[in-house]
């Protein structure tokens, strides 16, 4: 007899995600390309932005909650299925793994499969989060949010 896994607690959905993301490009993004031009003088995507773009979503959710800056302020978090939040191999798995890899290597199909899965899955999970054993819940974070002791 098969037994269906439980659903996340609180997983959130597309919309809710691609505000997160558009928020973390608005208050995070904008800002790096301009110190990034005044480093490298270049205005097209280069190593320093590549590196501090990465560096921030896999370190970023790591030590602090599960938030990226976006995701705080649209009141959704990253979380392994077990409900901890993400350590480093998590992140490297959800960010480099499944974020960039799969979705370089499938020319961007991987990316679009995903957001249908974020959207339509029970369980809101999306490809990266499967590879990662993430997914993106409301829910508020217990009492150690924003400290990892």
């Amino acid at each position: 007899m098969e037994y269906a896994k439980p659903v996340p607690s609180n997983p959130v959905g597309f919309w809710r995600r691609l505000g997160a993301n558009l928020l973390d490009g608005l208050i995070i993004g904008i800002p790096l390309a301009l110190i990034s031009y005044l480093v490298t003088g270049e205005t097209k995507g280069n190593w320093f932005t590549n590196l501090v773009s990465i560096l921030y979503s896999l370190l970023l959710p790591i030590f602090w909650y599960g938030y990226t800056v976006g995701k705080r302020i649209a009141g959704v978090r990253i979380v392994k299925v077990n409900g901890e939040p993400p350590g480093f191999g998590t992140m490297l798995l959800r960010v480099v793994v499944g974020s960039w890899l799969v979705y370089t290597v499938t020319l961007g199909i991987g990316a679009i499969i995903s957001a249908i899965m974020a959207g339509v899955r029970e369980d809101k999970r999306a490809i990266h989060d499967l590879i990662a054993g993430t997914y993106v819940t409301s829910d508020p974070p217990g009492p150690a949010a924003g400290s990892r002791s």
